[in-house]
């Protein structure tokens, strides 16, 4: 079996998370709605628009990986299976691709808890568990703290 070039990881990992993150009921029913413009299957009038989605794409999103289900608040792990935190959010940039990972680390019952941002690129998933490779909890402690933009 050849090798690959941590690039060619990181691109195949991120295109394996971001094809499941935004394949979710909940992202793709919002991402159709608002990102992607999807219209309905009737003719439109000239300059309006359609909010929602057909009847064939919603055979398709019922079918998806959801996002609050599979990713959102579940534990994530290092090599050695040891849980390191947990992903509280995803972000995803104005070219409508999943790019970052919040995760929170530490604390307890979210007092004293540290969110950080993980690019996608960094996590695996291997049999259900979310890993981020080489990572620990004082590792992500380390890094500077996300705050939302206000």
């Amino acid at each position: 079996m050849a090798k690959r070039s941590d690039g060619q990881i990181q691109k195949h990992v991120l295109a394996k998370l971001s094809k499941r993150l935004l394949s979710g009921a909940a992202i793709m029913g919002f991402a159709a709605a608002i990102f992607f413009g999807v219209g309905s299957a009737s003719a439109g009038v000239a300059g309006s628009s359609t909010i929602g989605i057909t009847t064939e794409e919603l055979k398709v999103v019922a079918v998806g990986w959801s996002a609050k289900k599979k990713i959102l608040g579940k534990a994530v792990y290092n090599d050695n299976k040891q849980k390191i935190g947990v992903v509280d959010d995803l972000i995803i940039a104005p070219d409508r691709s999943v790019t970052y990972a919040i995760i929170g680390v530490g604390g307890f019952v979210g007092v004293g808890k540290h969110d950080v941002a993980i690019p996608v690129n960094q996590l695996k998933v291997d049999q259900d568990r979310i890993v981020l490779s080489g990572g620990t909890k004082d590792a992500l402690k380390a890094l500077p703290k996300f705050e939302y933009a206000k």
